[in-house]
């Protein structure tokens, strides 16, 4: 046990959770004033709601004893027989300390899906729909990939370092799925949905990158030099993919957009996630410049296949962590990471063949459930509030408050 990892994974575990109040704030911004409210709250109140989920039996689900490679079992109930001595995961900290740093990624990934139907969900069906997506979906694929279960070993095993597929390639595909079942925001197409305060949803963007060291670095599980790697190509990444966007957007549309600085950093940070541990230096700078072009491109796509992400999960989030999941397969080097494997660059295709492959089973597994799920939901609770109150805006109507009042 030693004191000093413990206390980087503590300090992590709060730059995580600082995270999704981040979220809050980045996604307020995006949306129309009279909607800033309901949007922050649908971040903020998932910290609770997913929270006591997790202690309760998320957790014990997500790492404990596994059953088939499927799930765990309800061996830690309540948290019952997790406490202070190491685990399995972490051998050198408390297990309650690993527990409540995997806990603040369990409370950011539902929160994410929230972008894609923004302005128009109920939010009482949306209490609803993240407690029961983080059992199905989050849990089960958090145990496959990082808790024993079947994508965890063996040849089909997924390297994700720090939630590339259990993160960001669930929160972007369930996106993809809500959005096309809830449907198109009134006036998408030929009314102005633009946001109402970029300044807020670039403090929300920074206070992200900054969360983010804790979110990568922190998956070392100690303070040593894999930490100290991952924090610096978190960093490389994240810059990088600040330029692309800014530059391949001001190639395209003519002028550099606050925005689009913002959009870029957040897809950098995403994309490399997965492979934050496993890449050195110049591997995350290229991994940080695709992913600004290719998620920028992806946003820009949307209007063409006709469904209405309102706040871009989808084109940086899922298209971020399927690449970055992949990239994996390009660029790990065991001279990073020994517990790791090469990728192609490295002389070892067979690794980009298993990421493509399990970033393909994640993809399908949340796009499929969570599509079923918004289908029950619709049919038993509603998805959307009224059109009478999607025009009033959802800050009166769902909460009965307003952000700003003269």
């Amino acid at each position: 046990m030693q004191s000093g990892d413990t206390a980087w994974l503590l300090v992590s575990a709060a730059l995580v959770m600082i995270m999704t109040p981040a979220l809050a704030l980045f996604y307020g911004g995006m949306v129309r004033q009279k909607n800033v409210l309901t949007t922050i709250m649908q971040s903020f109140f998932v910290i609770g709601l997913i929270s006591i989920e997790w202690m309760l039996v998320g957790y014990s689900f997500a790492f404990g004893p596994d059953i088939g490679g499927v799930i765990g079992d309800l061996s830690w109930f309540g948290l019952g027989g997790v406490g202070f001595e190491a685990s399995q995961y972490a051998p050198k900290v408390p297990h309650q300390a690993f527990m409540i740093y995997q806990m603040m990624f369990a409370v950011i990934t539902p929160a994410l899906i929230s972008g894609a139907f923004a302005e128009r969900f109920k939010f009482s069906t949306y209490l609803v729909f993240t407690l029961l997506w983080a059992l199905v979906v989050y849990n089960p694929v958090a145990h496959w990939v990082w808790g024993g279960g079947w994508l965890s070993e063996g040849p089909l095993k997924l390297y994700d370092f720090a939630g590339g597929s259990v993160v960001h390639i669930t929160a972007g595909l369930s996106a993809l799925a809500a959005a096309i079942v809830v449907g198109k925001r009134k006036g998408y197409g030929h009314e102005n949905l633009s946001p109402h305060n970029l300044p807020m949803t670039v403090l929300g963007a920074g206070i992200l990158w900054f969360g983010w060291f804790g979110f990568n670095a922190g998956s070392a599980l100690a303070a040593d030099n894999l930490a100290t790697s991952a924090f610096v190509t978190t960093h490389i990444s994240a810059s990088a993919g600040t330029l692309a966007w800014v530059f391949t957007e001001w190639w395209h549309r003519g002028k550099p957009t606050v925005l689009g600085a913002a959009s870029g950093c957040i897809a950098g940070l995403g994309t490399i996630t997965p492979a934050s541990g496993f890449v050195n230096p110049v591997g995350a700078l290229l991994i940080g410049l695709t992913a600004g072009t290719l998620c920028y491109f992806a946003v820009m796509l949307k209007g063409r296949l006709g469904y209405d992400d309102s706040l871009d999960v989808v084109g940086v989030h899922g298209v971020g962590g399927v690449f970055g999941t992949i990239a994996v397969g390009l660029f790990a080097t065991t001279a990073v990471n020994s517990t790791g494997a090469n990728g192609l660059f490295f002389g070892n295709p067979r690794l980009l063949a298993t990421q493509a492959l399990g970033a393909v089973i994640v993809a399908v597994y949340s796009f499929t459930v969570t599509w079923g799920l918004m289908k029950v939901l619709d049919k038993t609770m509603g998805l959307r509030v009224s059109r009478d109150n999607e025009v009033m805006g959802l800050d009166l109507t769902q909460h009965g408050e307003s952000a700003y009042n003269s």
